[in-house]
């Protein structure tokens, strides 16, 4: 099921928020950050926006505050970026293609997590989704990995709406994610009652956001979004160190 572009649909109302657009983000672009996640139950998250109102902007594309996004997860054949991060290596790698659906642009995107837990991001532009590298997506990413982009292959989709607030004060975006819906070989799992919420900072601190998450005692610390899809979708893929959240997400589910 996919999320009506009326915000009214999830009970949220977002007319007290001041706006802004995407000219407006040169501030808050942040490829190079600290992330922090946080997983909450949808019927929470009316409550949650509210007590953010005063302090952050909403950001509104073609008229829109939910925005549409659609991604393609590249791995190799065993699933070898999926296992790095199931056993916690850092200096790890996501690739994918985002399709922003509403404000008509797609890139090819490679994240990269250090070991000092600051996570970069690389990307260019591709309206395109690739499921073979053209020559500059080839270069791009040999450019960026330090292995043959040759052993990627589309693996996973993962769709969802997307609400973005911007910090007034400060260099901090907070995405937050809803009606997530994973797609492996055409088969569509959806989970609507889950919402993923991502603090993206120059530098790890205290901010209106993480103060509310600190008050209804919800703890930074989720699984990723492509690691979670692959966990619903590979049904013998290995897990264990994910069993503690993904018992978790039962519970919020």
């Amino acid at each position: 099921m996919k999320l009506n572009s009326d915000e009214n649909m999830l009970n949220i109302n977002l007319d007290s928020f001041e706006v802004i657009g995407l000219k407006d983000m040169d501030r808050v672009k942040l490829m190079n950050r600290i992330d922090s996640k946080y997983t909450f139950s949808i019927g929470q998250l009316s409550s949650i926006i509210a007590q953010l109102q005063p302090y952050y902007y909403v950001v509104e594309i073609a008229a829109k505050k939910w925005s549409a996004y659609e991604t393609l997860y590249y791995d190799t054949s065993d699933y070898r970026l999926y296992h790095k991060h199931q056993n916690g290596a850092l200096n790890r790698y996501k690739i994918r293609h985002r399709t922003y659906v509403d404000s008509h642009l797609g890139f090819l995107e490679v994240k990269f997590k250090n070991n000092k837990g600051r996570t970069n991001k690389e990307r260019i532009k591709a309206l395109a989704v690739p499921y073979s590298w053209e020559e500059n997506q080839f270069c791009f990413l040999e450019k960026e990995l330090n292995f043959d982009p040759q052993t990627l292959k589309p693996v996973l989709w993962i769709n969802y709406k997307r609400l973005t607030l911007v910090n007034k004060m400060s260099a901090e975006r907070v995405t937050i994610d809803v009606s997530m819906e994973f797609i492996k070989d055409g088969v569509s799992q959806t989970l609507n009652n889950l919402v993923i919420a991502e603090v993206k900072q120059e530098k790890k601190q205290n901010s209106p956001f993480v103060k509310v998450m600190k008050t209804l005692h919800l703890r930074e610390g989720s699984i990723s979004k492509y690691c979670l899809g692959v966990c619903y979708t590979q049904t013998d893929i290995k897990r264990n160190n994910f069993k503690e959240k993904l018992n978790n997400l039962k519970y919020i589910l």
